[in-house]
């Protein structure tokens, strides 16, 4: 009897070391998939943030060149204004002042001055030469501010190619 005894310690004995080594494998072999899959997006969110940073610097290097251009452009054209329109085309073309109110509520996005009258038709004492260099500094902001969003809308797309994202619709 003693003898059984032992064999079924025995076999007893083997079974649970036999579930604890099972046991001890399989947690180990998920802990190594984790491990894995871990290291794996880790790997990707890496090398995902190198490409969205070249995106960025090549959009912004883009942007910074083509600002200055504008910004270039615009003041050359500034310093051009005398050669075009000159002191005796200042003195022949009085600028209304209801042109120039007009202008500033448009300029600042504001709605019509109230109803024109004879006042509005007198001179303004503003010269032709600075409505065309207002207009001239005008249409550059207006320029600087398309660079600015194609440069934003760029970027998106970038970010979008590089995430593997749908614009949104």
């Amino acid at each position: 009897m003693k003898k059984n005894l032992v064999i079924v310690v025995l076999a007893i004995i083997v079974a649970a070391l036999t579930y604890w080594w099972g046991y001890s494998s399989a947690t180990a072999d998920a802990v190594h998939s984790a491990t894995l899959a871990d290291n794996k997006r880790l790997t990707e969110a890496f090398e995902q943030g190198q490409a969205l940073g070249t995106v960025k610097e090549k959009v912004v290097t883009e942007y910074v060149y083509r600002d200055r251009v504008i910004q270039g452009r615009t003041q050359t054209l500034i310093k051009q204004v005398p050669v075009y329109v000159s002191e005796a085309a200042d003195r022949a073309c009085v600028v209304p002042a209801g042109f120039v109110r007009l202008h500033d509520a448009a300029a600042a996005n504001l709605p019509a001055p109230g109803p024109g009258g004879t006042a509005d038709a007198g001179p303004s004492g503003v010269a032709l030469s600075a409505v065309a260099a207002v207009t001239v500094e005008n249409y550059g902001t207006c320029n600087a501010t398309a660079n600015q969003l194609t440069a934003l809308q760029a970027y998106i797309r970038g970010y979008q190619a590089t995430t593997n994202q749908q614009a949104p619709k």
